[in-house]
């Protein structure tokens, strides 16, 4: 099989994946097979890249991967041979801490990452235990669906995070694949709320996706927004919004992470907190980490009843470094994935 690998730690503009002709991996007794149809391209591959989150190397990335089962191990049951099924970034936990025993699998101390610790989506073929592939609802193509296991799972988990009550105001800090399709759960749940949406300064294409979707307020990162936040997501790999977003919130208001890590490039891109501008009155940090299984079983269904249908830029498999760098650079609209050689 043809796969893009990752085998040094680089900036993604030295476009380090190679493509590489590899053995159509082996199944375990509880493991399916699935043939890779397209995989979404997410920051957290180039968190993987440049080093920022550490990756067993060499790996194949990948993480928001849809594709039909083309074999069953000796003990799978949950699938047939041909069913779609997705793969999301939460690759096996080890099921029996209290974590896992509690549905908080994403903070189990043996938790894998999908294309971080374990192959992943940035091939034609990848493998995974059965009890973590989920059927992928008929209404979306599977361009469509790919960004749903991971922008939209894990946007899910930080809304639900958020506490935002209808009626409400959010702020999206960056509006990317995860945001675009938060605003989509927001207008539909929540149809009483408001959504105030951060770009980064000039970014007008964002700023107009934004609009077409239902966002109530456009600005940039450091503008004040017509009225304060009750909430607010920041989905950026920078420090900056964070700031913004306390300093703009209403008392007791929350602001929620949706990051694995930041970017510390210098001095100025720390975070700097003030307390008495920043956090006094009750206001909250939290920061989500990984999904739960849950969260894909969950919201899978809900993105096919409202429906929730992403813009996606479709690339083909040589072109990840492509892709990854025009993500570094906020040049994607929605969400990019790579579709793979028929």
């Amino acid at each position: 099989m043809k796969a893009m690998m990752l085998k040094e730690i680089s900036s993604i503009e030295k476009k380090p994946l190679e493509m590489v002709d590899l053995p159509v991996p082996n199944l375990n007794s509880k493991e399916i097979l699935v043939k890779v149809s397209a995989c979404g391209v997410c920051h957290t591959e180039l968190d993987e890249i440049e080093g920022r989150l550490q990756p067993k190397l060499p790996i194949i990335p990948g993480h928001e991967i849809i594709g039909r089962v083309e074999k069953l191990g000796s003990e799978a049951t949950k699938f047939k041979r041909g069913d779609r099924v997705g793969i999301a970034w939460i690759y096996s936990s080890c099921r029996k801490c209290n974590f896992c025993q509690e549905g908080r699998e994403n903070l189990c101390a043996k938790f894998q990452g999908t294309g971080c610790h374990a192959n992943g989506g940035y091939a034609e073929f990848t493998v995974i235990a059965e009890d973590f592939a989920y059927l992928i609802p008929e209404r979306f193509s599977d361009s469509q669906a790919a960004p749903l296991l991971c922008a939209g799972a894990i946007g899910y988990r930080a809304l639900r995070l958020s506490n935002l009550q209808d009626g409400q105001i959010l702020g999206l800090y960056g509006f990317g694949a995860s945001a675009h399709i938060v605003i989509q759960i927001v207008k539909h749940k929540y149809p009483n709320s408001k959504v105030f949406a951060f770009t980064r300064p000039h970014q007008k294409e964002h700023q107009n996706l934004a609009e077409k979707l239902g966002a109530d307020w456009t600005g940039a990162t450091g503008d004040t927004p017509p009225a304060k936040l009750n909430c607010a997501i920041d989905f950026t790999p920078a420090w900056k919004p964070i700031i913004e977003a306390l300093r703009v919130l209403e008392k007791g208001g929350r602001v929620v992470i949706n990051a694995i890590r930041k970017e510390e490039k210098d001095k100025d891109s720390l975070l700097k907190l003030d307390y008495a501008k920043h956090l006094w009155l009750e206001k909250e940090i939290k920061t989500v980490a990984n999904i739960t299984r849950e969260d894909a079983q969950e919201f899978l269904p809900i993105a096919a009843e409202i429906p929730i249908l992403p813009e996606v830029e479709e690339f083909g498999l040589e072109e990840a470094n492509q892709a990854l760098i025009l993500l570094k650079d906020g040049k994607i609209q929605g969400a990019g994935v790579l579709r793979m050689p028929d």
